[in-house]
């Protein structure tokens, strides 16, 4: 995330509100589909510990399927053409605005948050609480979040799609946040461009 950019997303993050802002992401995908049939279907693949925690799962399916829609996939778990894997992380840091000697002591210093919920696949990502030693405080808070989506193609169970976004900020309106990432990790599916790239996305409405 640029300076500037930052530095104006954290004024909004502090005034609690915005009518409109950009979510930045960097996103790097990897493909070997040539081409999407119309009309293709897809349904979700969980994993064991994706399955041990339905209810924050079926949000995050919510969000991705709706990135999934847009680039013209259509769920259909009875007759799927490909599987889509998908997680999500979010994880609370020091802030780069926090100053060094007050939170461990110096530049160099120990200091580190707890984990905001479990690491990857939904459980507990959305609404889990504070895990680790520390709680971050009010003032400061800072958040990195990560998304994925892998596809893969029946009946052979190939990966033939694979893309990850990654944005940092001091927002906490991860259910706004989340499926805008989502959406950016997908732009232009089937044939992204290679190696990462920066996927910025106006948001109209947003509230902290």
């Amino acid at each position: 995330m640029k300076l500037a950019l930052a530095a104006l997303v954290l004024t909004v993050g502090l005034t609690g509100c915005a009518t409109r802002w950009v979510v930045d992401s960097e996103v790097k995908s990897f493909s070997s589909i040539s081409a999407v049939p119309a009309g293709a279907t897809y349904r979700f693949e969980r994993l064991p510990s994706q399955q041990a925690s339905e209810a924050s799962q079926l949000q995050l399916e919510a969000m991705a399927g709706a990135a999934l829609e847009r680039v013209g996939l259509r769920r259909d778990d009875a007759n799927p053409r490909y599987t889509a894997q998908i997680g999500a992380r979010v994880t609370a840091e020091l802030s780069p605005w926090a100053d060094p000697w007050f939170y461990g002591g110096g530049p160099w210093g120990p200091y580190r948050y707890g984990r905001y919920g479990s690491p990857w696949y939904g459980r507990g990502w959305y609404g889990g609480g504070w895990y680790g030693p520390a709680f971050p405080p009010a003032s400061n808070p800072w958040y990195a979040r990560e998304v994925s989506i892998v596809l893969r193609e029946l009946p052979s169970n190939r990966v033939v799609y694979e893309t990850h976004a990654r944005n940092d900020g001091p927002y906490t309106a991860s259910a706004t946040v989340l499926p805008v990432m989502f959406q950016a990790a997908l732009q232009g599916f089937p044939h992204p461009p290679k190696g990462e790239r920066r996927v910025d996305i106006e948001v109209s409405t947003a509230k902290n």
